[in-house]
């Protein structure tokens, strides 16, 4: 019994140690999140230094959806691994009053930059390409908007077809079209 619970323990022992805390500003607080400055023109030059893609994750105090995120889907450890290997993700808080500079050079609070970029749910994950244009904001530059809570697989296709620049292609396979193609392939994959 004594071995089986020490099994148990260590099997389980990873899974809390990359496990989300929440911080003081009450935001669940990933190890693969940056802690910047939040001046999005330095973020995106240190995320293309490192090889990385900038994310900005905008999530709020209380949100039960982005709770549920962090402990259903970003807790998994390819989803974890994924993004920690291929993404610089910065959170800001939907209400929170840190300054922060767009990548226009406007500099104002999480809030007022959250207004300015029209979101109004949590979480909202804005992925941005390597280079944005002059003038641009993070929302008029996102490739790609994740709005709201999803699962597992439906997050790690968002994040894969965002780092594959498959938004870029020429091709008929936007990203719905991808993640049905990759829900068949999977539903295949189990049924061998």
């Amino acid at each position: 019994m004594k071995r089986l619970f020490a099994a148990l323990v260590l099997t389980l022992l990873p899974a809390f140690a990359m496990a989300a805390t929440i911080g003081d500003d009450g935001l669940h607080k990933e190890p693969w999140m940056r802690d910047t400055f939040k001046d999005l023109n330095e973020d995106l030059a240190e995320a293309n230094e490192m090889g990385k893609r900038l994310v900005v994750m905008v999530e709020q105090r209380g949100c039960i959806y982005c709770k549920q995120m962090h402990e259903e889907v970003f807790s998994q450890p390819e989803i974890a691994d994924y993004i920690s290997e291929n993404f610089f993700v910065v959170q800001v808080n939907l209400h929170g009053d840190t300054e922060m500079t767009d990548f226009d050079g406007e500099t104002l609070s999480e809030k007022q930059a959250t207004r300015k970029w029209g979101l109004l749910f949590t979480p909202s994950i804005l992925f941005l390409p390597e280079e944005v244009e002059e003038g641009a904001t993070a929302q008029s530059a996102a490739v790609a908007l994740m709005p709201g809570a999803f699962g597992p697989d439906t997050t790690l296709d968002m994040f894969t077809w965002v780092n594959e620049k498959r938004y870029e292609l020429d091709s008929d396979e936007d990203f719905q079209r991808y993640h049905a193609r990759r829900i068949q392939e999977r539903q295949s994959e189990a049924a061998e």
